[in-house]
């Protein structure tokens, strides 16, 4: 009897053991079956870009909320060098070459987007537009476009503007100019502000060692410095013969602009120039904004004002003038090579259209809330800024801006160089102005004979 009931208690815990065993093996391959289908699911890309380190945390707050939002992405952040716009395209170009599958990219500007799209490195974004039903021009301020293909998307927007002192503008008896001041009032404005002798002078402007400073009209009113829409130098424009002889007047005659060869030889800061009250007035571009209310970095007393930069005065309009400014910014774009593509334009699209907290710059997206942006860039030092001037040169309706070149160079940095040295010869020199334009026009020519034109 014994032995019988432990003969049948072994075959039940046999029974139980071997179902036990199946159900276990059953869970295994079920388990594992799960994460085999998991990991399918998750697709993976590459953000590239050159942020530093304070940057890198906002881009990856961004990333967070993206990936929050889309679980079934992951974006893995490569900074390629920090800091260092320049020697970060150096390595995406390796990257490219070498074959390396890229799939987002952020680029510094409009021309590093179409010089690689010309050598079919970037992916066309035509029919993922199409597939969510936009237009491009409707979305973004400037869109990369190449034989009517689009192939970027504008991250963040740029533009000029000029900071004044508020208080050297009251004291002077002048109103914050609005949009159609002319470079002609500017040059009454510096002369009115320029106050003192010596060490203690402060000049009415200060204009640095930029090609911005060489011939504002060209840099902030043209589609592209370079070239016409014709494909021809822009260094035969008029403002070119009005704007370096501006700058030489303010010099020698009127005294309200530190010399040029007192710039190049201090190698001086353009910003503290300004907030140390060495000069009144100061060509900018928007990533200054926080600047004011930087007191910690740029110690000053005084408010300052914003301004629309000027127009060219009647006469000396560029040859292709339509009263708008120039815009650009950062730039994303996807690479020909990307095995994930719907997954990258998912990636654009939120990266230039989300209204993140974690933003620090203007967005080039239409709808974009940069009012809201501005707010919280000033925050607690509104009383360092002149807001009501501040937001109409940011958001009037008043100033509008270009489209997109049509036309660009492939190569800018020879035809940079001419600037410079026409600059430098005719404001350090006895040169005339005719025969140093026609230097500039001989030399850019020669280069963009040489040079791809992209079109």
């Amino acid at each position: 009897m014994k032995k019988k009931v432990k003969h049948r208690l072994s075959v039940i815990l046999s029974t139980i053991l071997a179902s036990t065993l199946i159900l276990s093996g059953c869970g295994n391959s079920g388990s594992e079956s799960g994460a085999s289908k998991s990991d399918k699911e998750v697709t993976t890309i590459k953000y590239y870009n050159w942020d530093n380190e304070a940057q890198q945390a906002g881009t990856d707050a961004m990333l967070q909320e993206f990936m929050d939002q889309n679980p079934e992405i992951k974006v893995e952040h490569v900074v390629l060098v920090p800091g260092d716009s320049v020697e970060m395209l150096k390595k995406l170009d390796f990257l490219i070459s070498s074959g390396e599958a890229i799939d987002v990219i952020q680029f510094p500007s409009l021309g590093g987007v179409l010089e690689r799209a010309e050598r079919g490195a970037l992916a066309p974004l035509n029919e993922l537009y199409e597939k969510e039903s936009l237009v491009p021009e409707d979305e973004y301020f400037v869109n990369p476009k190449l034989n009517d293909n689009y192939y970027g998307m504008q991250y963040t927007k740029s533009t000029n503007y000029v900071m004044l002192n508020k208080d050297a503008l009251d004291e002077a008896g002048l109103e914050v100019p609005k949009f159609g001041w002319t470079w002609d009032d500017y040059r009454e404005y510096a002369k009115k502000l320029t106050k003192g002798d010596g060490v203690d002078k402060r000049y009415g402007s200060y204009f640095h060692t930029w090609e911005l400073y060489m011939n504002a009209p060209a840099q902030t009113m043209m589609r592209d410095p370079f070239v016409y829409e014709d494909g021809t130098t822009i260094l035969a424009d008029p403002t070119y013969k009005y704007f370096f002889q501006l700058r030489k007047d303010m010099e020698e005659q009127d005294k309200s602009a530190k010399p040029y060869s007192d710039v190049l030889a201090a190698k001086l800061n353009y910003r503290t120039e300004f907030f140390n009250e060495e000069a009144a007035m100061i060509l900018t571009g928007n990533f200054t904004i926080a600047d004011p209310g930087n007191t910690e970095q740029y110690p000053h007393d005084f408010k300052t004002a914003f301004a629309p930069v000027p127009v060219p005065p009647a006469g000396w309009e560029p040859k292709e003038y339509e009263g708008k400014y120039f815009t650009s910014g950062n730039m994303l774009a996807m690479g020909a090579n990307s095995a994930n593509k719907e997954a990258s334009f998912k990636l654009m699209r939120f990266m230039t259209t989300a209204d993140s907290n974690n933003r620090l710059e203007f967005s080039g997206y239409k709808k974009a809330n940069n009012e809201e942006l501005l707010t919280k860039l000033v925050a607690g030092k509104e009383d360092k800024y002149d807001m009501d001037s501040l937001k109409y040169t940011l958001f009037s309706d008043e100033i509008q801006y270009l489209d997109a070149a049509k036309v660009m160079i492939a190569s800018t940095a020879e035809l940079s160089k001419i600037i410079n040295d026409g600059f430098a010869k005719f404001m350090l020199s006895n040169e005339s102005i005719d025969e140093v334009q026609k230097w500039m026009v001989d030399e850019a020519t020669k280069i963009i004979n040489e040079k791809s034109v992209i079109k």
